[in-house]
Order: structure tokens, then C-alpha cells, then sequence
């Protein structure tokens, strides 16, 4: 139903606006179609070359772990070419450390040569690869560790099987491999667990060809790093190096290390290069020796980021192409646009109260005939606001007129004068007090301010309150607090001091010595709360419904004279939120909240 309706409303007769909407759309599909085969034969070679990259980075790091693989062959390689470091070898093995001493002196004395040390050998092969954490000889014969640090120092850590699970730990590992290090080893050795790897190689008697120990060199995985060149910083994804158990021996995420490797689909993947295993392309090489492998896994979501820069690129373009084959055919209605826009400004200033605009459009089309009953509209209105609008002004301002003459008498204040000077000579000063205080408060009604300001209508309340403190001595008390910022601000004359006249006429109790009433002046907002509240004798359920109801339904007749005109008077000026509250309780209190608009220390106008 909403289809045919909006179909019926913009394009049924609109011949214009059906040759946008099928030129559009023909334009929005080729160029989202050229757009996404372009894509498609852009992207293939960004994906390619990233693959490349893991290909080349996997090569630099299985590289290094072979160059590992063969200085640790050559390391026993060169011990067998020369028989005399072979001999000592084996000699170093198999029988106790002092005693190797004690053969090399006595081959020493007898040959009159010296003998290559077995035990400086591997320590200058330690010292020349900075890669190496330790290197370790191990006597099967002896049960016996011998253990180069990276200070080339040289220790001796036994190892028997009563007490130790080294022997049967390095039995089982005999092969030539790489591997993680064997945790009984490490805690042997007192190595800290840092990421590292290492090689094992029997060592043979070069005579009898039986195993005589093992050659085990410690390497930091972390040198991996550096073996990547240029490579580590364009790789995706994870690369690892597996051994042949599939223990994770290096880990670029810094997360697998020291743990079985948790996806071994992705080891047993058939091809070495760009295959597809469970979203992940894989890339690995493995080295049959060592039985190491090395292994990237590139997540397909993070391959397609290389290629992301393109895509948004295309989308730019694409959309850009969009635009401009759907704005320019609209160029053509740019001008009743800018004709509607003329109307919305217009209304907008009449909406503002600018009611003396008017709308220049001289075509006879449609817009043309809106504006001109626009137009006549406004001459209308204005007639009917002058016959109607501003002769209900001018009544309200007469009515506020009428009420300030009402609640504004003009008091011979000179005769006061005269009157608190006889009460003086005659000895009653609390009486000429009394007077002066009068006497004041009618001069300010009677000679008003050009603006009268809150501080002018609080003390217009303290000068009132002060007869009646004079009048009942101890009986009576009041507070008058105002913030210094609300002083200087503009408000209605006589809005507080009717409030405080009926509490003294209606609320005080004179058979109470602790009557008290307060004023507090607050700004919230835009509005400016006063709150006059008292401990008298409050005001009873009924008589205080009807004097809400007659602050909602003003009429003359209302007995609530004071209450009645200030807020009469506040609605008929400001309008709603202002006016009074009255709030009571018979026998306890009675507050009255009073909001004037905040209208600074201006002269507030009529309108």
C-alpha cells in the first residue's frame, strides 16, 4: 500500500523525475559493476605479493634455523677430523674430569707437544656464536654434565640416575634434532625459561663408533627475530617454529611458546606454499634433518587488509562516479529547489515573528501560486493582529495598570514625617521608628525608579517587616537572603510585599514568641525563585483549594486580592512558568514561591 501511494505522490506525474530514477539506476549498476571487476583484477597481485613476503620471511627463518642445524654438525664434524681432539673427546667422556687433566700432562711430558683441549675447544666455539645461551657435553659413561655459559665458564653437574631424571631424559632424546629443551636439563643447568631451542648431536667414539654422550647447544628463539630482515615489519599473521613433535620452539605472537601447537591441520597441510586450510593461508618449510619446521598462518580476514587502501580507493571512485551521474541530471530542478528553499526561509522568518516578510516570485507556476497565497495570507494576518491582537494588548496593559494603581497607593508621607517627630519629643522613639520606617516605604511607592530591582523589592519587605519587629519586640523575627549576584536584577514592584503583608494580617500568632518568616532568592536556569516561607498558623484545606483555584481562574471577585494580582500580573507579562505557588499546612506553615523571568538589570518591556 505505501509503495503505490509514494510511487502515485512523487512519480506518477512526474515524467522528470522517472527519467532520474531509471537513468540512476542504470548508472548506480554499471559503475558498481565495472567497479567490483576491477577490484577483482587489482586485488590478485596485492594478495600475491603478500604471500610472497610470508614466503620469503618463512626462507630467512628456516635459513637460520639450518645455519644453527649445520654449525652444531660441523661443531662434531671438526672434533672427528682431528684425532687427537677426538681422542681427548672421548677421553673427556668417559673418564673424571681429573683425570682428563692427568692424561693430557702425561701426553704432554711424553710427546713433548701440546694437545689440543677438548674443553677450550667448545668453549672458543661458544665464543664465537653470540646466539648460543649454553652449550653442553654430556658423559653417558659418567653421568656427567658439562656446561659452557655465555661467561665461559665451565661446570660440572652430575647427573646420576638415582637422583636425577636427566639420563633417561637424553636416552630417549638421542637423535640428531631440534627440539625444545629438555625442562629436566634446564632445571639441572639452572636456566631461566626464556623462549630458546636447541640442537642435539650424539657423540661417538671415533674408534669403536659407540655412542659415547651428546652434544647440546641452547640457542635464544629470540635472535629469530633478527633473521627476518626487512621482512618483520610487513609479515601477517603468525609464524612458528615447530619441532618434530610439534612444540612451538618460536612463537611471533609471543603466545604458543613452550605449548604443543594447537592446530595441526595446518601442519599436515599437503602443500608448502599459499594453501587454504580453515581460513588460514598457510606457508611452511620443513627441514628433514633437523625435523624442524617453519610455519606462517596468515588469518584470510587480515590478507584481505593488505588489500583494503585498494578497495577503499575503488569505493571513492565508485562512489564519486555515482554521484556525479546522479547530481548532474538533478541540476536541472535546481531551480525549483532554490524556490521551495525561498518559501521555507520565508516561513521561517514568520515563524520568528517577522511578520512584514514577504515572498518575490513572479512565474505562475505552482511555487509562483503558493508564494503569492503566502503572501496574502501574511496581509491578512497582519490586519486581523491589528483590529484584534493589539486591542487585547492594549486592554491587558490598561488591566496592569489598574492593578498596580490598586496595590500602589500614594501616602502623605510628609505628614508621617511630622507625625515621628512629635512621637519623638514626646518620648516614644519605637513609635518615631516605626513611622520613619512607614515613612520610607511610601516614599519609594510614590516616587518610583526608573527600575526597580530585587534588592529595591527586598527591602521595600525588610522596611515592612521592621514595623511589625518594632511592634511585637521578642515575639517576632525574619531573614532576608539573596545571593549578590540577584541583587541588580529587574523585577515587578510589589510582587514579595503583598506575600509578607498577609502573613502578618493572616499568619502570625501572637500568643507565640518564636514567629519567624523567611525570603531566599534562587536562580534556576532562566527564572529567578523566590521563596517566602513562615512558621504560622497556616492555611486550612479548603480555604487553600480555593486559592489555588483563584490563582488558576483570576476573577474580581477573588478575596485573595495580593496573591491574586502578583500572579495576575506575572502571566499576563511573562507568561507560563512564572507566577505563584502557594503551599500549606494548617497549624505549621505556609510557603509561597514567586518565579520572575531572569531579565537582568535591563527595564523590562511590555509587549
Amino acid at each position: 500500500m505505501l509503495l503505490p501511494k509514494w510511487y502515485k505522490k512523487h512519480f506518477k506525474n512526474n515524467l522528470f523525475m522517472k527519467i532520474i530514477l531509471i537513468f540512476s539506476i542504470i548508472a548506480v549498476f554499471t559503475t558498481i559493476t565495472f567497479s567490483y571487476l576491477m577490484f577483482l583484477l587489482m586485488s590478485q597481485p596485492v594478495v600475491q605479493r603478500q604471500l610472497d613476503i610470508q614466503k620469503r620471511t618463512v626462507e630467512s627463518v628456516n635459513n637460520y634455523m639450518q645455519n644453527k642445524y649445520d654449525a652444531v654438525q660441523t661443531m662434531m664434524r671438526d672434533v672427528y677430523r682431528d684425532s687427537e681432539l677426538a681422542s681427548n673427546t672421548s677421553y673427556l667422556l668417559e673418564h673424571p674430569y681429573q683425570d682428563y687433566v692427568t692424561y693430557r700432562l702425561d701426553r704432554y711430558l711424553n710427546e713433548s707437544s701440546i694437545t689440543t683441549d677438548s674443553v677450550q675447544f667448545f668453549r672458543n666455539k661458544l665464543e664465537d656464536d653470540p646466539d648460543i645461551r649454553r652449550l653442553l657435553l654430556y658423559s653417558s659413561a659418567k653421568q656427567q654434565l658439562y656446561v659452557f655459559n655465555e661467561r665461559q665458564n665451565f661446570n660440572i653437574i652430575s647427573t646420576n640416575a638415582a637422583r636425577s631424571l636427566v639420563p633417561d631424559a637424553l636416552y630417549l632424546e638421542e637423535a640428531s634434532s631440534v627440539t625444545a629443551p629438555n625442562i629436566w636439563v634446564r632445571k639441572t643447568i639452572s636456566l631461566a625459561d626464556s623462549p630458546m631451542f636447541s640442537i642435539r648431536v650424539p657423540i661417538n667414539d671415533k674408534q669403536s663408533l659407540r655412542n659415547i654422550g651428546q652434544l647440546l647447544v641452547f640457542y635464544d628463539a629470540e635472535h629469530i627475530w633478527e633473521s627476518m630482515g626487512d621482512y618483520k615489519d610487513d609479515f601477517k599473521g603468525n609464524i612458528v617454529v615447530l619441532s618434530a613433535d610439534n612444540d612451538v620452539l618460536f612463537d611471533s605472537s609471543g603466545k604458543l611458546y613452550g605449548k604443543k601447537y594447537p592446530y595441526p591441520e595446518q601442519v599436515e597441510a599437503v602443500f608448502s606454499d599459499g594453501e587454504e586450510v580453515n581460513g588460514m593461508m598457510i606457508t611452511k618449510l620443513t627441514h628433514s634433518q633437523g625435523g624442524f619446521t617453519v610455519l606462517s598462518a596468515v588469518p584470510e580476514q587480515e590478507l584481505a587488509a593488505t588489500y583494503r587502501g585498494l578497495r577503499n580507493m575503488i569505493i571513492i571512485i565508485c562512489l564519486i562516479c555515482i554521484l556525479f551521474a546522479v547530481i548532474t541530471p538533478s541540476l536541472f530542478i535546481s531551480n525549483f529547489a532554490y524556490r521551495a528553499h525561498n518559501i521555507i526561509r520565508f516561513t521561517r522568518k514568520v515563524k520568528n515573528g517577522d511578520l512584514a516578510a514577504r515572498i518575490t516570485d513572479v512565474k505562475e507556476d505552482e511555487l509562483g501560486q503558493i508564494s503569492k497565497s503566502f503572501n496574502d495570507m501574511l496581509d491578512e494576518l497582519n490586519l486581523y493582529i491589528d483590529r484584534v491582537f493589539k486591542a487585547e494588548i492594549k486592554q491587558k496593559h490598561s488591566e496592569i495598570s489598574a492593578l498596580e494603581a490598586r496595590v500602589n497607593p500614594h501616602f502623605l508621607y510628609n505628614t508621617l514625617e511630622v507625625i515621628r517627630m512629635r512621637a519623638i519629643s514626646q518620648g516614644a522613639p519605637d513609635v518615631g521608628e516605626m513611622i520613619y520606617s512607614l515613612s520610607v516605604l511610601f516614599k519609594s511607592y510614590v516616587h518610583p525608579k526608573s527600575k526597580h530591582t530585587m534588592k529595591d523589592e527586598l527591602e521595600a519587605c525588610r522596611l515592612y517587616l521592621e514595623l511589625f519587629r518594632i511592634r511585637y519586640k521578642d515575639k517576632f523575627s525574619y531573614e532576608l537572603h539573596c545571593p549578590k549576584e540577584l541583587e541588580g536584577r529587574v523585577v515587578l514592584k510589589m510582587s514579595l510585599q503583598p506575600i509578607v503583608e498577609n502573613y502578618i494580617l493572616h499568619g502570625m500568632r501572637t500568643d507565640r514568641s518564636d514567629n519567624h518568616i523567611s525570603i531566599q532568592l534562587f536562580k534556576e536556569g532562566e527564572i529567578l525563585r523566590a521563596v517566602v516561607a513562615d512558621n504560622g498558623r497556616g492555611i486550612p484545606p479548603e480555604r487553600l483549594q480555593q486559592i489555588q483555584s483563584d490563582l488558576l481562574h483570576t476573577d474580581s471577585s477573588s478575596q485573595s486580592f495580593g496573591l491574586r494580582s502578583i500572579h495576575e500580573r506575572m502571566m499576563l507579562l511573562y507568561g507560563a512558568p512564572h507566577g505563584v505557588r502557594v503551599e500549606s499546612e494548617e497549624g505549621a506553615r505556609t510557603t509561597v514561591t514567586v518565579c520572575f523571568p531572569d531579565l537582568g538589570e535591563e527595564e523590562p518591556t511590555y509587549v
